[in-house]
């Protein structure tokens, strides 16, 4: 297994997908603040942490939006703030491995960046098209993971409608109503001071109510995106006794597995031989196909 098969088992097929995305979320969080930080205690100015939250937000000005196409992808990992990542990360975590669980990895990573589209999407069209933000459209930039958690968050009420959760203060509640709280809450707020947001919100829960639906009639949006990230066939060849031995065939029992799983708990999984990747990168794939 190569380099970038190892990033891409751990990344889409390690079964832990709302893991990583919070850590990705975390981990650019940090970044971009220690380069503020430092900026700031050297020169009192922050232009390097600026640029790069100017480019890494998503604009409603076209013309800034053609110049910097990556940025509809990338504003999703971006926060301005600690508490604006902590509530976004909390709900990913506490909805996402729900939706995980019954689902796959797979399409929670695809739920995830496609909401975030979707949610980028509709903030651009609605400021570019509805007279109350024309005045807004040449200066208006969003960030946050917010449309991508909605429409993880709306994908898992519309999968488990009755499903219950408990939250402080108010007990046992079932996600349906969660949901229809936050898009509720999220229509009546595009009056307000951050429109833009509560529009991408919007845009995050249509796209996750309309994929589940979709999926519940048997049309699988995610299907090709499953596809692309299956991880690539491979011959191996060796030599036993003189004769030609392909382990393509080679399906790994549970007690390899096992064995594999707990030298992972106790060293590590830098600590895994060639082969012991092998096999657990095999047997992962195998899943992800079931």
């Amino acid at each position: 297994m190569n380099f970038y098969d190892e990033l891409k088992y751990k990344a889409f097929n390690s079964g832990l997908r709302v893991n990583f995305f919070i850590a990705l979320n975390v981990l650019i969080f940090l970044l971009i603040s220690l380069i503020m930080i430092i900026e700031y205690l050297f020169t009192k100015k922050t232009p390097i942490s600026d640029f790069l939250n100017e480019q890494l937000a998503v604009p409603t000005h076209l013309p800034s939006l053609l110049q910097q196409p990556w940025s509809p992808f990338t504003y999703m990992f971006m926060h301005e703030g600690f508490f604006h990542i902590l509530f976004n990360m909390l709900w990913l975590f506490w909805i996402g491995s729900i939706l995980e669980e019954f689902l796959n990895g797979k399409k929670v990573t695809f739920v995830y960046l496609m909401g975030g589209l979707s949610g980028a999407f509709i903030y651009v069209l609605c400021y570019n098209l509805l007279p109350a933000f024309a005045d807004q459209v040449v200066f208006s930039r969003a960030v946050g993971a917010s449309a991508s958690v909605m429409a993880i968050v709306v994908a898992t009420a519309t999968l488990l409608p009755n499903y219950t959760i408990g939250l402080m203060f108010l007990g046992p509640v079932k996600l349906k109503w969660i949901a229809l709280f936050y898009v509720i809450f999220d229509f009546l707020s595009i009056a307000g001071p951050n429109a833009g947001g509560h529009l991408a919100h919007l845009g995050g829960a249509i796209f996750g109510f309309f994929f589940i639906k979709s999926l519940n009639s048997g049309n699988d949006w995610c299907k090709p995106f499953e596809n692309f990230f299956k991880p690539t066939s491979r011959l191996k060849v060796v030599s036993k006794n003189g004769r030609i031995v392909s382990n393509r065939n080679h399906n790994p029992n549970q007690s390899e597995i096992d064995a594999i799983l707990d030298k992972i708990s106790q060293a590590g999984y830098e600590k895994l031989s060639q082969q012991e990747k092998e096999i657990l990168f095999s047997a992962s794939s195998k899943n992800e196909e079931k």
